[in-house]
């Protein structure tokens, strides 16, 4: 058991916890900053690499994942296939679309070597339909066609800000699909979007749908999945009695009131974390994506196209969830779920209540393997249990389980901070295993 024991120590994860202090931010003095981003600096989860593009450390991408999971059952629970798509895109593709010229210079433009024009993916509707449209003989039999990917996106943002809010490299999941009628279409997009709502439900994240404008993407129909937080970049208008919700930038200036009930609008600001367009045949026209209908007919499919930012929901959920110096996250997505902490070297406690959360650790390895790599032991033990308590407690691992006062009694009896109920409870090691069986992870 001791050899597989994850130890703080060993992470490469490097904190900067100091209270509120402002070293180190990748913000000029007098730049916008925002909770997130502060937090994943301090806490080392994120390292800036340049305007707009961040090292992702560990951690992180233990988070992203387990929320790439989550993703992959909902998609595959609408019946997506996952796919991947070259981020180098070429130009004449987005030229034939019109959105070479239209997209200005968000893209980032790159020539090869034999002149050839291209550029860095900020989305991949040109792609994807020139895929389907290369299968020349599709059947209506095979559709509807649902193909998502989570990959790497780039946009030349003019002013990257926020951290991983607002960055001008980020991940993202892109799920396009290909229906044999408007109503086909239309049903596609009701499902996606509830599988939407279903993923920002077990993550536990306050979302509210709005309807929007389609923007560059194009199409008829379009809404957006926003995170109400005051930092958010979108102004919205919503009914206080939930019948309607828009992004101010579809409304005509006097609409005040919910044209359903009447009510006032009340307005606020929202972190775009998710985008659904119904596109109808804009794209497969240009690259005629057609199917063969019942009477072996070629026509061109409805398509629609569904966007979540992975990085930004990571970010996003640390903004709306935590405190000002502690982080909190969607328990679903963690990094890791348990913290322990032994005592502090040189106290009475020292040998025996360090052994016994050991045995602990390795107990709850055994009986909750999914968990196994999911506690984190911190053995920087020349610090006191106070002081790695508020380190855990800034870090936001959901559970830290503590060897403090009470593991010399007869049971031994440990000190468990449920970080998201915001309670302390003092149990046995069989309590602990007990407490920690409830855990999902994905």
């Amino acid at each position: 058991g001791g050899g597989k024991r994850l130890l703080l120590s060993r992470l490469f994860q490097p904190l900067n916890l100091q209270a509120g202090g402002e070293a180190g931010w990748d913000g000029r003095a007098g730049e916008p900053t925002c909770r997130s981003q502060k937090l994943m600096l301090q806490g080392g989860l994120i390292h800036p690499a340049g305007p707009g593009c961040y090292y992702y450390m560990p951690p992180t991408v233990r988070a992203m994942e387990k929320l790439v999971k989550v993703m992959d059952e909902e998609m595959q629970a609408v019946g997506g296939q996952k796919l991947n798509m070259p981020s180098l895109s070429s130009a004449e593709l987005w030229r034939a679309s019109g959105r070479w010229d239209q997209m200005g210079p968000e893209l980032f433009r790159l020539a090869d070597r034999h002149g050839k024009d291209y550029c860095l993916g900020p989305t991949h509707e040109e792609a994807v339909t020139e895929l389907v449209a290369a299968q020349s003989n599709l059947s209506h039999k095979q559709l509807p066609l649902r193909l998502y990917q989570v990959t790497r996106k780039f946009r030349d943002e003019p002013k990257p800000r926020f951290g991983l809010l607002r960055s001008r490299e980020f991940y993202m999941k892109d799920m396009y699909t290909f229906d044999a009628s408007k109503e086909a279409a239309r049903q596609t997009y009701d499902l996606v979007c509830d599988a939407y709502r279903s993923l920002f439900d077990r993550l536990g994240l306050p979302f509210v749908k709005v309807r929007a404008a389609t923007g560059s993407i194009g199409g008829t129909i379009s809404h957006e999945f926003q995170l109400p937080a005051d930092v958010g970049e979108d102004r919205l208008a919503v009914c206080p009695g939930g019948h309607f919700a828009a992004n101010v930038e579809t409304l005509n200036g006097e609409q005040t009131s919910c044209p359903t009930c009447g009510e006032k609008l009340t307005r606020t600001r929202g972190i775009e974390v998710g985008h659904t367009f119904y596109l109808g045949t804009k794209y497969s026209s240009v690259s005629n994506a057609v199917f063969y209908s019942p009477e072996n007919k070629p026509q061109l499919a409805e398509m629609g196209c569904y966007g979540l930012g992975v990085t930004r929901i990571l970010a996003a959920s640390i903004e709306v969830l935590s405190t000002e110096d502690s982080i909190r996250w969607p328990s679903l997505i963690a990094p890791y779920q348990v913290c322990f902490i032994p005592p502090k070297r040189g106290s009475k406690e020292e040998e025996e209540g360090a052994a016994l959360l050991e045995r602990v650790y390795d107990n709850l390895a055994e009986a909750l393997p999914h968990l196994a790599g999911d506690s984190v032991l911190d053995d920087r033990t020349q610090l006191t249990i106070g002081k790695r308590l508020k380190d855990a407690n800034k870090l936001g691992y959901p559970y830290v389980v503590i060897a403090g006062k009470r593991v010399c009694e007869e049971p031994p009896v440990f000190e468990v901070w449920n970080q998201n109920a915001g309670e302390v409870l003092f149990l046995t090691k069989e309590g602990v295993i007990e407490l920690l069986s409830k855990v999902q992870v994905p």
